[in-house]
């Protein structure tokens, strides 16, 4: 009986390392946000990284987090480095492209707890009165990420972040 039991597991296990490897080799998480301002007013939170202070989740989970600039701020080259606590890990972040109202793009690179490259994107659409602000993150889903996701997605890791952000983007950008 006990052997059987175990077969059981043995399947069900190699089972599910099996769907991981079968799992997308990329992911992508995106979120977006109506805001009654124009491009030119959201622009200069999304554009400078000692703005996303006011808006970013990240700096939220960990008041104490140690932070660096680069010299210049914004722009393509502009970095921004992090260290904190479990929630915020280590990091480092880079413009690559900045578009002037609509786009922003930047390599994330994480550190700690774990490694990995992503590109987040934020772009800005007029639409009338209001403009519609859209977060992207998506990178590489290496195997360990696609055995998480069997059980726990991406999506549902960041995406609740992403809403925060934005909600506190809008925030800031409409006052």
């Amino acid at each position: 009986m006990i052997k059987k039991i175990l077969l059981v597991i043995l399947v069900i296990i190699v089972g599910i390392l099996i769907f991981a490897a079968t799992r997308p080799n990329e992911f992508s998480v995106q979120r977006s946000v109506t805001i009654q301002a124009s491009p030119e007013a959201i622009f200069p939170h999304l554009s400078n990284f000692h703005a996303w202070e006011a808006w970013s989740p990240r700096a939220k989970m960990d008041p104490n987090m140690q932070t660096s600039y680069s010299t210049n701020d914004s722009g393509v080259g502009a970095t921004y480095a992090w260290e904190g606590n479990s929630k915020v890990g280590q990091g480092k972040m880079e413009y690559t492209q900045v578009s002037e109202p609509n786009r922003v793009e930047v390599k994330l690179e994480f550190l700690k707890p774990f490694k990995a490259q992503n590109r987040v994107e934020f772009t800005i659409v007029p639409n009338g009165d209001v403009s519609i602000v859209n977060w992207l993150m998506d990178g590489p889903s290496p195997y360990l990420s696609k055995l998480i996701g069997v059980f726990y997605s991406m999506d549902s890791m960041i995406g609740k972040d992403f809403e925060k952000g934005l909600a506190d983007l809008k925030r800031v950008s409409e006052s």
